[in-house]
C-alpha cells in the first residue's frame, strides 16, 4: 500500500454531500434513511473472489481504495474509523477538514482493541436507538467476529435498519463528473472490444468456416485487455479513438467475456464460456469492464442467416430496447419504464411476453448491479439526472419454427447498453457499437437460396426487353407537360383575382394618406468629417508648408495662402499628376454637391448659399515627389472606401448573446460534419453540439474556430435528405446576419456530410472472395443505399433534437418537397429549387437561396410567350426597400406547376411577355407607396392580352415606363428567345390592327420578292462603290 494517495478534497466533498442528504432526510420525515442516528460500515477480510457489495462501494466512493479489516461509524457530526496502524497512516492526512474524523488505531493488545470497540458501541448508544447496517453484508474474519461479540453485549436495545437503499440514493446512484468520466472510458473500452475486435474475430471464424470454441474466442478477447499497443491504435466504429489519457492498466474484468451460441444461452452472462464450437446461428456476446473502480457492461446479439421469424423477433427487441431508452429520463418511476416495455410487447406480439426478462436493467457504477435500483414491475424508485444504468432487454428460450439443425431449435436474444439519465434523452455510453438489424445480421448463403424466383411480368407486345412502366401514352415530353387543364386554369384565374383585390386593399390600408414620398424616403444628410480636434494634433512637418499625407488620421494637409489646411480623405474625389515642360502639376479634385453624377450624388446641400472648392492645383519641378503624393492619396482613398464599405456591410450584423453551455452532462453531438460558409484553414470535418440556448460548431483544428448560433436567431431550420443529392444537409436560415471566421457575413449556416464518401465496407463475408462482375456492383449499390438511409436517419434525428431544444423560440424542422421542385438560375448556376411548408429554397449549392413565403408581396412571371423555351420568375417583397428576387431560365414545362404552387400558397402572381426594369419600378413604388396603390397598385403587371381587363387597367393605372427602358427590356427578352424576331413583329402588327383585313399569301409573296430584289440592287451598288474607292 505504499503508492496509495487519497484525494482529501474529493473525500470532504463526498462525505459532506452524504451527511447533508442524511440531515435533509431527517427534516423531511426520514423517508430514505429510516430515522437512523448512526451508520455502521464493516469491512472484514478480503477473500480470493472479490464481490463488490455496498460496504466495498462505500470505501471506493469515499477513499478511492478498499481498506480491509476496517470499521466505519458515521454520525451526523463525526466519522469514526477503527483500523490497523499501516492503514491509519494513509488516513491521517484526511484529518483537519470541514467534516471531523477520529481514527482509532488497533494494535496487538487484545484488551486495548476491545476498549476501542466498546467506545464505538457507546457512541452508537448515545447517538440514538436506530443504527443503519447492511443486512446482506457477508464480511467475515477474526476482526468481524470480535466486533460482533462486543456489539451483541453492549447494543442489545439498538434497532437495526437496512441502509442499502439510502446509500444508493445519497451516495452511489447519482454520479459526479469524475465518476461519469471513468464510466465513459469503461464504456468506450467495452465498445472497442465488442466492435471491432470481437466482431472481426467472429466474422473471420464464420467466413472461413473454422471450428472454434466459445472459450477460445473469449480468451482472445480476454488477452486484449493487456495489449497496450492495441488500445492506443484501436478505432471505434464512429472513426474516433479512445481518450489520450486512457490508461489500459486501470481496466479489469467484472463480467465475462461471454460467448454463447447453439441453443445454450444464459442472459445473465455469468457462466464461463463453454468448450462448444461457435454455431452459425444466433450468437450472443457480452462483457463487463471496470475502469478505476467504475463498471460498464455491453451485450450484443448477432444473427447469422436468420429466417424471417428471427428477424421479426429481433426487430421487436430492437424496438423495445429503443422504447426503454426513450422513456428513461429525470423524474420517471422505475416500474413505469418496465411496464411501458411490457405494454409494447403485448400490443405487438402478446405471445412473446412469457419470454421477456423480469426487468430491463439496474443501476451500475462502483457496484456492477445496484439491487435497490432494478427496473422491474414493482420498484417505485424515481430516476434522477446523473444516474447511470445498465439497460438489458431480452427474450429467452424462443422456439424456432424453421430450424436449420438440431442446435437451432431454440434461441435467445439480448441487448445491453450502459447509459446515463438526463432531463431528456439518455446518453448511451456504449452506443458506438451498433444494434440495428443491418449491423448485426450476416448472410453467408448463396443468393439463389435466399431469394425466391420473382414472378414474371406481362410484357407489352410493342416492345422487347423494355420495361412496360417506361411506356407512355405520348411521344414527346412537351406533349405531356404543356397540356393545360382549362377548369383548373379558370379556378386559378378566379382565385388570383381575389388575391389581387385583397392585396390592393391591404396596400391601401398599410400606406395611409399621411405617407408621403418625403417621409418614406431616407433623408440624406450632409456628411461632416473631422481630422484634428486641436491644432497641436497636426503633424510637426506642417511647419514646412508642404503637401503632407497623414496616413494615421486619413488626412491630406495642403498649403493654402501660407497656412496648412487639412482635408479629410472623404472630401477628396481623386488626384492626378501631369507634366508640362519642366513643370509638374498636381491636381486635387474635391467632392462637392451638384456635380451631376446622377444616382451616386449623395452630397446634399446644407446651405444653399454656401460655396465649395472644386479643385486645387499645385506646381513643382520635383515630378517624382508629386508622383509619390498622388500614389499615396490613391492608396489612402482606396483604403478609406474599403473601410466605409465594410462598415456599411456590418450595419445589420447583430451581436448575439453568449451561448450557455451544458456543463453537467454531455450535450447532444453530431460528429464528422462540414460547415458552409467554410471556415479559414484546412477543410476538415468538425462537430455540432446542442447547448441550452443554441448550437455550436467546433473545428478540430483550433478551439477558437467555432460558430455559435442561438435559437433566438434561427428563423428557419431545414433538413434535406441525400435522396437524389450528393450531400445530406441541416440548414439554418437566420433572422440577423452573423460573422463566421474573420469577416464572412452570412444569414445562412449549413452543416452537411457527403453521402458518397464510404470509407469502409461493412459487407465482411466470404462471398467477396469468390464473386465477380455484377454481384459486387449490386452489393455496392445495396451498401450505398443503406449508407444513405443511415445518414438521413442521423441528420433527421439531430434536426429534431435541435427543434426540441429550441421549441421555446419557435424552431421547427422543415423539409423540401422535391416533387414540387423545378429548375432555375437564381444566381449563377442552374439548380433545383424546392418549396417547403414556409419557404422556397435552394440549399444544395452556394450561394444559397431562402425566400420566406410570408415576406412575398407579389410574384411576376416574365417572358411568358409562345415559342420561348423558358421563363423567369420575380418575387417582390413586402419590404419595398429590399431588391426583388429573380429566378431565371425556368423551363416552360414547369410553368403550370409553378403557377399551381403559387396559387396554392396564396401568393398573387401576374405574367407578361417581357423583362421589366425592376430597379426603376421599385424606385417609383418607394417614392410614394400610398399614391402607387391609389393608382391601381400592381394591376399594371396584368397581361395586356387579357381582353376583359385591358381598358380597365389603362384607366386605373397611371404607371408609365420610359420607352428606352421598354426597348432595353425587349432587347434582353429577344436575346434569350429562340423565336424569330421578324415573326414576332408581324404577329404584333397583326394583333394591333384587328379591324384591317389581312393580305392573302399571293400578295405577301409578291412583297417579299420585291424587297429581295431591292435589297439585291442596293448590295450591287455598294459593291461598285467599294471597287471605285480601291481604284
Amino acid at each position: 500500500m505504499a503508492d496509495i494517495k487519497i484525494d482529501g478534497k474529493l473525500f470532504q466533498e463526498r462525505i459532506n454531500h452524504f451527511v447533508n442528504a442524511w440531515k435533509s432526510d431527517k427534516r423531511a420525515g426520514d423517508g430514505v434513511f429510516g430515522g437512523v442516528s448512526s451508520i455502521l460500515i464493516m469491512m472484514g477480510k478480503v477473500g480470493e473472489n472479490i464481490e463488490f457489495q455496498k460496504n466495498n462501494a462505500m470505501h471506493f466512493w469515499l477513499l478511492g481504495y478498499e481498506f480491509p479489516t476496517t470499521l466505519m461509524l458515521f454520525t451526523t457530526d463525526t466519522l469514526y474509523i477503527v483500523t490497523t496502524a499501516k492503514k491509519a497512516k494513509h488516513l491521517e492526512p484526511l484529518k483537519g477538514g470541514r467534516f471531523p474524523i477520529e481514527i482509532l488505531v488497533r494494535g496487538k493488545d487484545a484488551a486495548v482493541n476491545e476498549k476501542q470497540f466498546i467506545k464505538i458501541t457507546d457512541i452508537i448508544n448515545s447517538a440514538g436507538k436506530k443504527i443503519g447496517v447492511l443486512t446482506k453484508d457477508k464480511s467475515n474474519g477474526p476482526f468481524v467476529d470480535e466486533w460482533k461479540k462486543v456489539y451483541g453485549d453492549k447494543c442489545k436495545d439498538i434497532e437495526e435498519v437496512d441502509i442499502s437503499a439510502a446509500l444508493s440514493t445519497a451516495a452511489f446512484s447519482v454520479k459526479d463528473e469524475t465518476e461519469l468520466r471513468a464510466m465513459r472510458a469503461a464504456s468506450k473500452a467495452c465498445a472497442a472490444l465488442m466492435t471491432p475486435f470481437f466482431l472481426d474475430q467472429m466474422s473471420d471464424v464464420l467466413d472461413q468456416e473454422k471450428q472454434v470454441k466459445h472459450s477460445t474466442l473469449a480468451d482472445k478477447v480476454d488477452r486484449k485487455l493487456d495489449d497496450e499497443k492495441w488500445w492506443k491504435s484501436v478505432e471505434l466504429p464512429n472513426k474516433q479513438r479512445l481518450p489520450s489519457d486512457f490508461d489500459p492498466s486501470s481496466l479489469d474484468w467484472y463480467l465475462g467475456p461471454a460467448v454463447q451460441s447453439g441453443g445454450k444461452y444464459d442472459l445473465k452472462l455469468q457462466a464461463d464460456a463453454t468448450n462448444d464450437n461457435l454455431h452459425p446461428g444466433v450468437i450472443i456476446a457480452g462483457m463487463g469492464l471496470r475502469y478505476k473502480s467504475y463498471c460498464s457492461c455491453i451485450a450484443r446479439t448477432y444473427l447469422v442467416d436468420p429466417n424471417k421469424t428471427q428477424e421479426s423477433t429481433y426487430k421487436l427487441l430492437y424496438a423495445v430496447h429503443n422504447l426503454v431508452l426513450k422513456e428513461i429520463r429525470d423524474g420517471v418511476v422505475a416500474k413505469d419504464v418496465y411496464n411501458k416495455a411490457l405494454g409494447h410487447i403485448r400490443s405487438r406480439k402478446p405471445e412473446m411476453e412469457k419470454h421477456f426478462l423480469k426487468n430491463v436493467g439496474a443501476g451500475i457504477g462502483i457496484e456492477s448491479k445496484d439491487p435497490t435500483l432494478v427496473l422491474s414491475a414493482k420498484n417505485t424508485r424515481t430516476l434522477k439526472d446523473g444516474m447511470t444504468l445498465c439497460i438489458t432487454t431480452g427474450f429467452t428460450d424462443i422456439e424456432n419454427p424453421s430450424p436449420k439443425d438440431k442446435l437451432s431449435k431454440t434461441y435467445s436474444l439480448v441487448l445491453t447498453d450502459t447509459i446515463r439519465v438526463t432531463n431528456s434523452d439518455p446518453v448511451v455510453f456504449t452506443g458506438d457499437a451498433p444494434t440495428d438489424l443491418d449491423a448485426t445480421s450476416f448472410f453467408f448463403k448463396d443468393d439463389e437460396e435466399m431469394q425466391p424466383t420473382p414472378k414474371k411480368e406481362k410484357k407489352d407486345s410493342r416492345v422487347g426487353a423494355v420495361a412496360t412502366k417506361n411506356i407512355t401514352s405520348t411521344r414527346l415530353r412537351s406533349e405531356r407537360t404543356a397540356q393545360v387543364d382549362e377548369d383548373q386554369e379558370k379556378r386559378r384565374r378566379e382565385h388570383q383575382k381575389e388575391l389581387a383585390q385583397k392585396k390592393q386593399r391591404e396596400g391601401l390600408a398599410r400606406f395611409a394618406e399621411s405617407t408621403s414620398g418625403q417621409d418614406s424616403a431616407e433623408v440624406k444628410k450632409f456628411k461632416k468629417f473631422e481630422s484634428y480636434k486641436r491644432d497641436n494634433q497636426m503633424p510637426l512637418k506642417v511647419k514646412n508648408l508642404e503637401i503632407l499625407v497623414d496616413q494615421k488620421n486619413h488626412t491630406l494637409v495642403l498649403p493654402v495662402m501660407g497656412r496648412p489646411v487639412p482635408f479629410h480623405i472623404h472630401t477628396i474625389k481623386n488626384a492626378s499628376k501631369n507634366d508640362e515642360g519642366e513643370w509638374s502639376y498636381l491636381r486635387i479634385n474635391f467632392l462637392s454637391p451638384g456635380q451631376g453624377v446622377g444616382r451616386k450624388d449623395d452630397q446634399p446641400f446644407e446651405d444653399a448659399s454656401a460655396q465649395f472648392v472644386r479643385s486645387l492645383t499645385f506646381r513643382s519641378r520635383d515630378g517624382d515627389r508629386y508622383e509619390e503624393i498622388a500614389a499615396q492619396i490613391f492608396s489612402m482613398k482606396k483604403e478609406a472606401t474599403k473601410k466605409e464599405q465594410e462598415k456599411k456591410d456590418m450595419e445589420d450584423v447583430v451581436e448575439q448573446d453568449k451561448l450557455i453551455e451544458i456543463r453537467n452532462r454531455r450535450p447532444p453531438v453530431m460528429d464528422n460534419v462540414f460547415i458552409r460558409p467554410a471556415m479559414e484553414g484546412k477543410r476538415v470535418p468538425g462537430k455540432v453540439e446542442i447547448h441550452q440556448n443554441g448550437i455550436r460548431y467546433q473545428s478540430p483544428l483550433n478551439t477558437q474556430q467555432r460558430v455559435d448560433v442561438l435559437f433566438s436567431n434561427i428563423r428557419h431550420l431545414f433538413f434535406q435528405p441525400c435522396a437524389h443529392e450528393l450531400i445530406v444537409i441541416i440548414h439554418l436560415h437566420l433572422k440577423d446576419p452573423i460573422i463566421i471566421g474573420n469577416k464572412k457575413k452570412t444569414k445562412d449556416v449549413q452543416f452537411y456530410r457527403e453521402a458518397t464518401d464510404i470509407q469502409f465496407d461493412e459487407t465482411g463475408n466470404r462471398k467477396r472472395k469468390y464473386r465477380h462482375g455484377d454481384e459486387d456492383e449490386f452489393e455496392q449499390e445495396q451498401e450505398d443505399r443503406r449508407h444513405r438511409a443511415e445518414l438521413d436517419r442521423q441528420f433527421k434525428s439531430f434536426a429534431d433534437k435541435i427543434a426540441e431544444a429550441g421549441k421555446n423560440e419557435g424552431v421547427e424542422v422543415d423539409m423540401p418537397l422535391r416533387e414540387l421542385g423545378f429548375n432555375g438560375v437564381p444566381f449563377r448556376s442552374n439548380v433545383t429549387i424546392q418549396p417547403t411548408t414556409d419557404c422556397l429554397i435552394q440549399i444544395t449549392e452556394p450561394p444559397f437561396m431562402v425566400i420566406t413565403l410570408e415576406d412575398i408581396e407579389i410574384a411576376h412571371l416574365e417572358r411568358v410567350q409562345f415559342g420561348l423555351k423558358n421563363f423567369d420568375l420575380v418575387f417582390v417583397f413586402k419590404d419595398f426597400t429590399r431588391p426583388p428576387a429573380h429566378i431565371n431560365t425556368i423551363p416552360v414545362e414547369s410553368l403550370e406547376e409553378v403557377k399551381e404552387w403559387l396559387d396554392s400558397s396564396d401568393i398573387p402572381y401576374t405574367e407578361g411577355p417581357l423583362n421589366l426594369n425592376w430597379p426603376t419600378i421599385m424606385k417609383t413604388v418607394t417614392a410614394d407607396p400610398h399614391q402607387f396603390f391609389v393608382d391601381g397598385g400592381w394591376s399594371f403587371l396584368q397581361n395586356e392580352s387579357d381582353d376583359e381587363d385591358v381598358e380597365e387597367e389603362e384607366e386605373e393605372s397611371n404607371f408609365e415606363i420610359d420607352e428606352s427602358e421598354l426597348e432595353e427590356a425587349s432587347e434582353s427578352s429577344e436575346d434569350d428567345s429562340d423565336f424569330d424576331s421578324n415573326a414576332s413583329e408581324e404577329a404584333s402588327e397583326e394583333g394591333s390592327d384587328e379591324e384591317d383585313e389581312g393580305e392573302d399569301w399571293d400578295e405577301l409573296e409578291k412583297k417579299a420578292k420585291r424587297k429581295d430584289r431591292e435589297g439585291g440592287l442596293e448590295e450591287e451598288d455598294r459593291n461598285r462603290n467599294n471597287k471605285k474607292r480601291r481604284h
